[in-house]
């Protein structure tokens, strides 16, 4: 239970602390409501099971509304529990007295309020099973306080029946699936691009499996890197810009076709791949842009059923009319790219060039490390660079690019995975977002590396706003900041680095120190991400 301490839900604090039937449920308390929220997305995401978090009401409610928005855009399953204005005292201005499912119903599965003791038991239950069903996403409940602090008695849940329930969720059509797999026969350069839902859906080791049989080179984002580990001949991420331009098939599975895809736009000008959409329902389906097919349900059974249907009929690259140049040329752009890396993440510039850092962070990554991108410029290199070597150990704000998740997700990543690093990159603007919540890894004991990409402004509005006007505005922040000192103030520890030798070292001792350790690394403002405006 992640929270921040309030009154109208002191209750549940309560039933946390005298737990007798042994759930030993955790309770961590964070410096604000909205961290509170991260950390239970995090959750969701890192251990596939509804996070919850609890807040209070008024402000409670409102602090985690861009938190709740961050985990509808990313399909988080995540239980949002609140507190509520007495209904005794309804409409008398009462203290933080305030409807607040109507803020919360456009960015969740389900806003209600629950008024009667009698029914909580049920109404928490429906919160957790909504949240968990596919399509995921967070759920809120408010509990008046009359309600939340009353007696009464309650028929329990049927814990069997909920995740009967969950467990009956249906393949895809087998008829959009061999329509697929008839697009894959005619298809001479396909591509395959996979989605965090592929990991929430528990479908990444199908997934893998689809792609190896079929021979189809993969493009993964999101939570679904790592499902071809880095290395793998089959994955081409960091061919991305050439496969998407030069497809002719582009089959998308668990992730939407926004912005980071150039909403489905793919091929070459003049003759336009086919694009196939693969989700886990079928609001998920876009309908913005023409598609050649599409395939709702559980993703393992549709990847399970595509190498099927596609191996029977003679499917995939090798087969029917595919251009047998496609994967090796594919390779051979992945292997120019990595070798065009080594220049600048060995760079010894000064200031320092930030792809350095990442040149000395993946030397010493462990292959189940969870790594946290919060932040823009410094992070967009961390996209690049960074490939995990397994599915699920990879958390960013996702496609509603919200700042502040980080120390959230630190925090979660933490206490999900005791054993693994945890790596929390972090650029020098969002660190004003969430910084004091190193304050909440102290006091719980959750050792994490963060590494602060301190290049003195806001390089994604810093650089753009340049190109378009000449200058900018409202885009420095303190040159050379101390927010090492802030994580030292905190009970924590850290160190600024300047030059790009110190960086290796200051990260071995960050690794060994067993508390919150902050690596302020100063890096050149000049020094821009190169990026399409597409995100292709």
């Amino acid at each position: 239970m992640f929270t921040l301490s309030g009154g109208h839900v002191f209750p549940l604090y309560d039933a946390v602390v005298k737990d007798d039937a042994g759930h030993a449920m955790r309770l961590v308390d964070v410096r604000h409501e909205q961290t509170a929220v991260f950390a239970a997305e995090a959750t969701a995401r890192l251990t596939r099971t509804p996070g919850l978090a609890v807040v209070t009401a008024g402000p409670g409610v409102t602090n985690s509304v861009s938190a709740v928005t961050t985990a509808w855009f990313n399909g988080a399953p995540v239980v949002v529990l609140a507190g509520r204005a007495p209904d005794y005292r309804w409409g008398a201005g009462s203290l933080q007295e305030m409807d607040h499912p109507p803020l919360l119903a456009p960015v969740t599965k389900r806003a209600w309020t629950e008024h009667d003791t009698a029914r909580l038991a049920g109404s928490v239950d429906e919160a957790f099973r909504l949240a968990a069903s596919p399509h995921r996403g967070p759920v809120f409940l408010d509990v008046s306080l009359e309600a939340l602090y009353g007696q009464a008695e309650a028929d329990l849940p049927d814990a069997d029946r909920a995740d009967a329930d969950l467990a009956a969720a249906g393949g895809p059509d087998e008829g959009d699936v061999d329509q697929i797999a008839g697009l894959l026969r005619a298809a001479r350069r396909p591509v395959l691009v996979l989605g965090s839902d592929v990991w929430l859906g528990g479908a990444e080791d199908a997934a893998r499996q689809a792609a190896q049989e079929l021979r189809l080179p993969v493009i993964a984002n999101g939570q679904a890197r790592g499902v071809l580990p880095r290395g793998h001949e089959l994955l081409v991420t960091r061919a991305r810009s050439a496969a998407l331009r030069q497809a002719d098939l582009v089959i998308v599975a668990g992730t939407p076709l926004d912005f980071r895809l150039g909403y489905g736009s793919f091929g070459p000008r003049d003759a336009p791949a086919r694009v196939v959409h693969v989700a886990d329902a079928p609001a998920g389906i876009a309908s913005h842009v023409p598609l050649a097919a599409s395939a709702a349900g559980d993703l393992a059974a549709f990847f399970t059923a595509l190498a099927a249907s596609g191996t029977a009929a003679g499917a995939g690259v090798g087969a029917g009319q595919a251009d047998p140049e496609w994967v090796p040329g594919l390779t051979d752009a992945v292997t120019a790219a990595r070798a065009s890396d080594g220049p600048l993440l060995a760079s010894d510039a000064d200031p320092v060039h930030p792809a350095r850092i990442y040149g000395e962070l993946l030397k010493v990554l462990d292959d189940d490390a969870v790594v946290i991108g919060d932040g823009g410029d410094f992070v967009s290199f961390a996209g690049k660079y960074v490939e995990p070597h397994r599915p699920g150990g990879w958390l960013d704000p996702g496609p509603f690019g919200c700042l502040g998740t980080g120390l959230g997700y630190a925090i979660a990543a933490r206490v999900a995975r005791p054993s693994a690093q945890v790596v929390l990159l972090l650029g020098d603007g969002a660190a004003g977002f969430s910084l004091m919540d190193a304050d909440t890894l102290v006091r719980h004991g959750l050792p994490v590396v963060i590494v602060c990409g301190n290049n003195a402004g806001w390089g994604l509005e810093r650089h753009p706003m340049r190109a378009l006007y000449g200058y900018d505005v409202a885009a420095d922040l303190q040159p050379g900041c101390r927010y090492d000192e802030v994580v030292r103030a905190l009970g924590g520890a850290g160190e600024l680095v300047t030059t790009a030798a110190d960086i290796g070292p200051a990260l071995a001792r960050a690794f060994a120190a067993g508390v919150p350790y902050l690596v302020n690394v100063v890096t050149d403002p000049e020094i821009a991400y190169p990026r399409s405006t597409t995100g292709v």
